[in-house]
């Protein structure tokens, strides 16, 4: 039960970690920095990347995985120059508490104590072996306002999640591109919206070469059984990888968040801060049997 749950949450709180790379306050923020915010990219690599300190490139590759090295390079180390890791940290949570307020409005005490014991609960039982990512953000102090806090508990978690996702990624034998490819052909999300992941049309036609070769897509790109099958394996090992924090709080536990929380994430979709389509296969792949 705790592998499915561990899905179930992760659609729970995905959203609400997400309005960070999408708020307008948040974009206020970086501005105010000095970050370009024409594009997200500059504050998302700065907002995201804050927790591991001043990380090189290829740091960043490896925790992030599925962006391409090359365009990470625009971006990292440069973003430090900037604003340095501890002024983006002291800016990214002036922006959640400007964007939960915004999203909550006089609804902002309404059971968010609650919510944000309970999620911290479980982000403070995650296991950080191997999770450089939940790691640094379970290093941060928590903030003294529940809806901040609750926030900075459901990114833990989701980078919890994330972190493993690559050990799963690594274990079917997918590189960074390939994991996408192989995404894409599942029906995850039109492969133009892996775009932004920075890869070149010749990176991505050479990912598919590789992925055809073992078997795993056809000649139109499209996952064949044994992709599938595959695919499913990632989806399946991400899911037990998770599990621990939910087994932690119990299913009664997780299943009050996912209640109190309802609110907080009715008002994500109402406020349309996030892609129609995401690149995270949302609603669209199912935990396998």
């Amino acid at each position: 039960m705790s592998v499915r749950l561990a899905r179930t949450m992760w659609h729970q709180i995905e959203p609400v970690h997400a309005t960070l790379y999408f708020s307008p306050e948040a974009f206020e923020e970086a501005a105010a920095l000095g970050y370009d915010v024409t594009t997200r990219w500059p504050s998302y690599f700065a907002w995201r990347t804050a927790p591991l300190g001043a990380a090189g490139p290829a740091l960043v590759a490896a925790t992030y995985y599925s962006f391409s090295p090359s365009m990470i390079a625009e971006h990292v180390p440069g973003v430090w120059e900037t604003a340095t890791p501890a002024q983006v940290l002291e800016a990214r949570l002036r922006a959640m508490d400007r964007t939960l307020r915004g999203l909550l409005g006089d609804r902002i005490d309404d059971g968010v104590k609650e919510a944000a014991e309970l999620a911290i609960r479980a982000a403070e039982s995650v296991d950080v072996a191997h999770r450089p990512l939940a790691a640094a953000n379970l290093d941060l102090p928590w903030a003294e306002e529940p809806h901040v806090a609750l926030w900075q508990a459901y990114t833990v978690l989701r980078e919890h999640r994330g972190d493993g996702h690559l050990t799963a990624l690594h274990a079917a034998g997918l590189d960074a591109c390939e994991a996408l490819v192989s995404f894409a052909a599942v029906g995850a999300a039109p492969a133009e919206n892996f775009a932004g992941r920075g890869w070149s049309d010749e990176e991505w036609a050479a990912a598919r070469d590789r992925l055809a070769g073992r078997g795993l897509i056809d000649g139109e790109g499209t996952a064949t059984p044994a992709g599938r099958a595959l695919r499913d394996q990632v989806e399946r090992m991400t899911d037990e990888l998770a599990a621990g924090p939910w087994r932690a709080l119990g299913e009664a536990g997780a299943e009050r968040l996912a209640e109190l929380n309802l609110p907080l994430l009715g008002a994500v979709f109402e406020a349309g801060l996030l892609p129609t389509v995401t690149t995270l296969g949302i609603g669209k792949i199912q935990a396998p049997e």
